[in-house]
């Protein structure tokens, strides 16, 4: 994890877990947590359950603030200017409730887990609204998730096994 956003990343998940807001850390923070190979990263990507959960005034008051919001995300900027998005998109709800937990520093930080990671990467790198740069980046980081931990191609589907094919 970047160092620049470690302190945004901890506030964060003191504040969510303060109140009481089910939520996992997505995209690429998670990347960085769950294998080796450096994947940089601009922003921090949080799934919740519901947008209206988000603890509005506390991150305020820990200084961070709204940017905009838009179908799913919702973009603030936190103290240090670090980028925070979160979403409430409905595929990422059974992700949430397994999200695993790793302590840093005094908190206990929501990652979603491997396997969750690797098929939204999938259902991302698909979608034909994204950027297509963005795409291909999904699609990379699904091929790195397998690389890095083999035993989860065996838990995809036909379906998503043919996506990781196509994109090889």
């Amino acid at each position: 994890m970047e160092g620049s956003k470690r302190s945004a990343l901890i506030e964060l998940a003191r504040i969510l877990a303060e109140a009481g807001v089910p939520y996992a850390v997505i995209g690429g923070v998670a990347l960085q947590i769950h294998q080796s190979d450096p994947r940089t990263t601009i922003d921090i990507d949080l799934a919740v359950l519901a947008r209206d959960q988000i603890p509005r005034e506390r991150l305020r008051q820990a200084g961070f603030r709204m940017t905009g919001t838009l179908a799913n995300p919702e973009n603030w900027i936190g103290p240090e200017q670090t980028p925070v998005q979160f979403t409430d998109d409905a595929t990422l709800a059974a992700a949430i409730g397994r999200a695993e937990e790793i302590g840093v520093e005094s908190v206990k930080l929501r990652v979603i887990g491997k396997f969750d990671l690797l098929r939204e990467k999938l259902r991302a790198g698909s979608d034909p609204a994204r950027r297509r740069s963005k795409r291909l980046q999904d699609l990379a980081d699904a091929h790195g998730l397998v690389e890095a931990h083999a035993a989860l191609l065996d838990r995809l589907t036909d379906a998503e096994r043919k996506i990781l094919e196509t994109a090889g």
